[in-house]
């Protein structure tokens, strides 16, 4: 069995800083290097380890040679415990500058391969893949939700095969509110394997919140799937995706009868209340009996009609996902990068590293310029999760989010 995949440091904070000469102002200068930290563990305190209201002193220092820069350790009063403050101008353990590796890391959310990265931006083709893969250390719902409040009560959860060495693999992965908070790899569609990978996000979840415990979980009807969630939480309700019903219905049909199909099946699901649904499965049902022969076209839509309890449960949740759109987008662009990649050559492990790297961009890649044209205070799903956003720059952005490997201790 392979270790667990390592984690970017606890004992480092991320803080931003206007520049660099501020920096160096703030690290020359204690009183204005105090002010600073005191301002933003009050504009922003999940960014600091809990123990820090108790008050901290400033503890040594430390000079990176191969940065050429000078970073403080502060000390908590309440534990003890020592930290090192390290500015977002610089990657995690003075890999590099982010400035320098911002338009890089920045083409790989499209797939663009690590070769092409060092003939265009010079150094090793391993550099870039080493820094882009270390994004994938740390936390993802740690990184990506700041508040209790923002941790969604409504998921949606699927899973996609890939492959590593050839062999299949399976990609579990959770959504919500447009983010990826899980992704994890499964050797097998089994659910006690699924269940491992989804319990990824569950354990980070309740690093932010001990008693978290969502609502509800979309899924499609694979019973192993299904089985995984309610073993990860005991209390979720498990709505089934009407889609993939609708999906499965679309794939038997002929043209000519595909489009009438379709308009019934989405009409069901445009019902406003349960009587209203149950009364349009009926109808669809009697139809199907009436107008299809028997084969696999009149197997799929009454199939549809059967599960007619599984789609009731989402109208007590009127804020449930009905169907996995917001997952199987999301799912959609992972592909698309692992495909450009030709999927994955080394160990499980660092492809387990790999797919969170992606899930994490996502989370922290800037919209297109069209998109933030139509609305000017969208920036980043990070930025439409929370509210705000730490830096203008993405990649800033992200590593501040992720200061002491986005677990707040």
């Amino acid at each position: 069995m392979e270790p667990s995949a390592p984690s970017i440091r606890q004992t480092s904070l991320c803080l931003p800083f206007e520049s660099e000469a501020h920096y160096r102002t703030c690290v020359e200068e204690r009183t204005v290097y105090r002010a600073h930290i005191d301002r933003l563990c009050g504009e922003h305190p999940e960014l600091f380890p809990e123990g820090i209201g108790s008050g901290y002193g400033l503890h040594s220092q430390y000079y990176s040679v191969k940065q050429q820069l000078l970073l403080r350790r502060i000390r908590l009063k309440a534990t003890g415990k020592v930290y090192l403050i390290r500015p977002s101008f610089v990657l995690p353990y003075m890999v590099g500058r982010t400035d320098d590796l911002e338009k890089a890391l920045r083409l790989r959310r499209w797939g663009v391969p690590f070769e092409e990265l060092a003939c265009q931006f010079g150094r090793d083709p391993m550099y870039y893949y080493r820094a882009w893969v270390s994004f994938g250390r740390v936390a993802l719902v740690g990184t990506t939700v700041k508040t209790v409040a923002q941790l969604p009560a409504h998921l949606v959860a699927d899973e996609k095969h890939t492959w590593v060495q050839g062999e299949k693999v399976y990609l579990a992965t959770t959504a919500a509110n447009g983010c990826l908070l899980g992704a994890s790899l499964a050797t097998e569609a089994s659910a006690d394997a699924l269940e491992k990978a989804y319990g990824e996000f569950a354990t980070e979840a309740r690093q932010v919140q001990p008693d978290y415990t969502p609502q509800t979980v979309n899924t499609d009807g694979f019973q192993s799937t299904r089985d995984a969630w309610t073993r990860v939480f005991k209390t979720i309700t498990l709505i089934l995706c009407f889609l993939h019903s609708v999906l499965k219905i679309r794939e038997r049909c002929r043209k000519a009868l595909r489009r009438r199909l379709l308009d019934q099946a989405w009409h069901v699901y445009e019902a406003k209340t349960k009587a209203q649904f149950s009364q349009r499965v009926r109808r669809l049902r009697e139809w199907a009996h009436a107008h299809l022969d028997p084969g696999p076209v009149q197997e799929a839509v009454l199939k549809l009609c059967q599960r007619r309890g599984d789609f009731l449960l989402a109208y007590a949740f009127p804020d449930a996902a009905r169907t996995s759109n917001t997952v199987d987008r999301l799912l959609n662009y992972m592909d698309r990068v692992l495909y450009s990649m030709n999927y994955f050559h080394g160990t499980t492990l660092t492809a387990r590293l790999a797919v969170r790297a992606m899930a994490l961009q996502w989370n922290f890649h800037p919209y297109g310029v069209r998109t933030q044209r139509a609305d000017a205070t969208r920036s980043s799903p990070f930025a439409d999760l929370n509210g705000f956003q730490y830096h203008p720059n993405w990649l800033h952005n992200l590593l501040i989010a992720a200061s002491m490997g986005g677990r707040r201790l």
